[in-house]
């Protein structure tokens, strides 16, 4: 059963489920929910990262809305989320801490929405791990600028205008 995620709640260390309707045209992996997405039960719930900043320029939806809405709002716009690592050992919320990870399958998720077009990784640590699915042919493979607070090698605008590479696919 799907989760709830209206209710904020307590998540174990096992990531989050997927966010995905019926028929999504573009995939957004990331690598693994950070400690306050885990608590919150929510994708990108760190006010420091800017995915939803991002998602906010690009599409409207308004970063500030109840996390159901904008959940809601990806997914009439046919925009799925979730993460290449289902689990792992990690101190901390950083991608260079992540030991030992176990995958989400996310081949068999490509498998089952033939609608998808694209998969977006947010990051070079979600493109290395998603590096080793088998993407079908229609499948365009896109690696994008981390949104996490620990990348400023780019500025909000300099990464906004990289997500804007997404805007033709949805």
């Amino acid at each position: 059963m799907p989760h709830d995620y209206s209710r904020p709640g307590s998540c174990s260390d096992k990531g989050l489920e997927p966010v995905i309707g019926g028929d999504p045209v573009l995939l957004i992996l990331g690598s693994f929910p950070s400690r306050i997405s885990l608590s919150c039960c929510q994708y990108y719930a760190n006010p420091q990262n800017q995915f939803w900043q991002i998602v906010e320029a690009l599409t409207g939806i308004g970063r500030h809305l109840p996390y159901k809405w904008r959940i809601e709002s990806l997914i009439r716009r046919r925009i799925a989320l979730w993460d290449v690592i289902s689990t792992c050992l990690r101190d901390g919320s950083a991608d260079h801490r992540i030991r030992n990870p176990s995958f989400n399958p996310v081949s068999d998720l490509l498998v089952s929405y033939p609608t998808l077009r694209a998969v977006a990784c947010n990051g070079t640590t979600a493109s290395r791990y998603a590096s080793a699915l088998r993407l079908p042919d229609h499948i365009i493979p896109l690696t994008l600028p981390s949104t996490s607070p620990a990348n400023t090698r780019s500025t909000l605008a300099e990464k906004t205008e990289r997500w804007g590479a997404l805007l033709g696919i949805f």
